[in-house]
């Protein structure tokens, strides 16, 4: 396939090489020119500019924030230029807003448009493991699909709104950045007792920790299955406490502002439910 790919961070990078080994007629453009030279050495085009880029009718961006996506989206210069029937498919993760505003602007333009967020990081966009979360009408969905399957393992469609994706994606960020300080956490708790922490890192990648949490509590949260409880928030509420106490005066801002929200619900509904619930409502709210 005759493929354009707008952004050659460490991201973008990785995945042009991986569409150029899967054997597609691969064109780059990026704002900082030398970063292209090297893919000119393993066959690719170099556009001069967005627009340009976007003439080969297909045209995945990869961008760091809203601002990047809307240079080479909008004016004289940027994809929306470029005429009919092009195929803009926004791998960059950015605002529900801006995706909303693409998909409505590239409808005007009479153009196509597909948000398909990637989730993993640069080693894994070189490896060609990426996953895509993909939304969009399912004949655009269709006709990238060879692109994705170049750049990653697996494709998940979430819908016919491009949106969605893009709603998947940032919700996916804010669950790692949780998890990152979820660790963090343990970790310091731990190490006021004088476990290394290496030693807690072992335990949570030896026991796949997160992923049998997910697994035992995802389903519960989606189909509200709170009652009856297996281990009533309320026990949860003193777990947490313990853990606090424990980590001997440790920077522990998540663990407290769990233990504020359990507070709540316990006043409003005495936390008999299972703990599970606790990123909802009191009971009767």
């Amino acid at each position: 396939m005759d493929i354009a790919l707008i952004g050659l961070g460490q991201m973008g990078s990785g995945m042009a090489g991986q569409l150029i080994d899967a054997g597609h007629a691969v064109t780059v453009w990026n704002r900082d020119k030398a970063k292209t030279e090297p893919f000119s050495g393993r066959g690719a085009s170099i556009a001069e500019s967005p627009v340009d880029a976007a003439q080969r009718g297909l045209v995945l961006t990869m961008l760091a924030n809203d601002d990047a996506l809307e240079a080479v989206t909008f004016g004289d210069e940027g994809i929306l230029a470029a005429g009919p029937d092009i195929l803009h498919i926004s791998c960059s993760t950015v605002s529900v807003a801006l995706t909303e505003r693409l998909t409505e602007a590239h409808r005007r333009a009479s153009q196509r448009f597909v948000s398909a967020q990637v989730l993993g990081r640069p080693d894994v966009a070189a490896a060609g493991n990426l996953s895509i979360i993909a939304s969009g009408d399912a004949t655009d969905l269709d006709r990238a699909q060879p692109l994705f399957d170049a750049i990653g393992t697996k494709t998940l469609r979430m819908g016919d709104r491009p949106v969605m994706a893009a709603a998947f994606k940032v919700a996916a960020n804010f669950g790692i950045a949780a998890i990152i300080e979820t660790i963090s956490e343990q970790i310091r708790i731990a190490a006021a007792q004088g476990v290394s922490p290496a030693k807690m890192a072992e335990l949570l990648v030896e026991t796949n920790f997160g992923n049998r949490m997910i697994g035992v509590y995802g389903p519960m949260i989606a189909e509200e299955r709170f009652e009856p409880a297996g281990f009533p928030l309320k026990l949860g509420r003193k777990d947490i406490g313990l853990a606090i106490a424990a980590a001997k005066g440790a920077d522990l801002p998540f663990a407290r502002l769990l233990a504020s929200q359990m507070d709540a619900i316990i006043s409003a509904d005495g936390g008999t439910r299972d703990w599970s619930a606790l990123g909802q409502p009191a009971k009767g709210e």
